[in-house]
C-alpha cells in the first residue's frame, strides 16, 4: 500500500522555483480534472440554473408586490433590483458547499492517495478544487446575468464592472468550496457531508442582507449577519452588477474580508485534507 505522506525531506530537495512550478501544475492538473467531469456530464449546469430562476421569477416578482417594500431606504428601489445580487450569491453558495462529497467520492475511488503522493504541497490540491469550483460559480452567474436582462433589472455592463464581478464569483466560489471541503474532512462519509450540508447552506444564506437588508433584521441577527462572509459578498456584488448602487460595508473592507476568510479556509483545509485518506 502507497504512503500518502511526503518524505520527510522532499519540500527542502527542491529548489523555490520548482516549489512554485510543481503548485502551478499540480493546480492545473486539478482543475483540468474537475472541469473535464463537468464537460462529460453539464447536467449539473442546467439542473442548477433552475433555483435562481425560480428564486426570481417566483419569489422576487412576488415580493415585489409588497406594498412599500421597494420604497424601504435600505432597499432604495426596486425589490427585483435589490435581489439579483444577492440570488448570485446564493446560486454560488448552493454550487460551492456541496463540493466536498466529491473529495469523499476520490477517496472511495482510490484517485485522492493518487493526489497524496504528489510532489506539489497540498495547498496547490486545495486551491486546484478552489479553482475549479469557480467555473461553476461563473456559469451561474451568466444564467443570472440573462435572467436579470429578460427581467429589466437594471444592470451595470461597464466591461470594469464585469471583470470585478467575475472575480468576485471566483473569491466566493473558492471560498464555500474550501469550506465545504474542511466539512468532508471532518465527516468523512457521504451521509454525514449531506447532513450537515443542508444544516448548514439555509443558516448561512438566510443570515446574510441576500434577500432583505441588515437593517431589517433582529439586533441578534445583525450582528450574525456582519460575521457571514456571504453578506460582503453579496454587498459588493450589488455595488458591481447595478447602476447606482454603493457597497454598504465599503468595497475594500468587503473584497478584504471575503480574502482573509479564503486565505484561513485554504490553510485549514490544507492542513484537514491529508486525513480524508486515514
Amino acid at each position: 500500500m502507497v504512503s500518502a505522506v511526503q518524505p520527510p525531506f522532499a519540500a527542502e530537495a527542491r529548489s523555490p522555483g520548482q516549489w512554485a512550478g510543481n503548485s502551478l501544475e499540480e493546480i492545473r492538473a486539478v482543475t483540468s480534472a474537475e472541469l473535464t467531469k463537468l464537460r462529460r456530464d453539464p447536467t449539473e449546469i442546467f439542473t442548477r440554473a433552475i433555483q435562481p430562476a425560480l428564486w426570481l421569477l417566483l419569489f422576487g416578482e412576488v415580493m415585489a408586490q409588497v406594498r412599500g417594500l421597494g420604497q424601504t431606504p435600505a432597499i432604495g428601489g426596486h425589490y427585483l433590483d435589490f435581489l439579483a445580487p444577492g440570488i448570485l450569491a446564493q446560486s454560488v453558495l448552493f454550487a460551492a458547499i456541496f463540493y466536498g462529497i466529491g473529495a469523499i467520492w476520490e477517496r472511495d475511488l482510490g484517485v485522492l492517495h493518487r493526489y497524496m503522493v504528489s510532489p506539489a504541497p497540498r495547498s496547490a490540491l486545495v486551491l486546484g478544487k478552489a479553482a475549479s469550483s469557480a467555473v461553476r460559480g461563473l456559469a451561474q452567474a451568466l444564467v443570472v446575468y440573462i435572467l436579470s436582462a429578460l427581467l429589466g433589472i437594471s444592470l451595470n455592463l461597464n466591461p470594469l464592472n464585469l471583470l470585478a464581478v467575475v472575480g468576485l464569483i471566483a473569491l466566493g466560489s473558492g471560498l464555500f468550496s474550501t469550506f465545504s471541503l474542511i466539512i468532508a474532512c471532518l465527516v468523512k462519509t457521504r451521509e454525514r457531508f449531506m447532513g450537515v450540508g443542508q444544516v448548514l447552506t439555509m443558516p448561512i444564506f438566510f443570515a446574510s442582507n441576500a434577500i432583505y437588508p441588515i437593517e431589517i433584521m433582529p439586533r441578534w441577527l445583525q450582528v450574525v449577519s456582519r460575521a457571514n462572509p456571504l453578506s460582503y459578498e453579496v454587498d459588493a456584488l450589488r455595488a458591481l452588477m447595478l447602476h447606482g448602487q454603493a457597497s454598504r460595508f465599503g468595497l475594500g473592507l468587503d473584497v478584504l474580508v471575503l480574502v482573509v476568510v479564503f486565505a484561513v479556509m485554504v490553510a485549514i483545509a490544507t492542513r484537514l485534507y491529508p486525513r480524508l485518506t486515514q
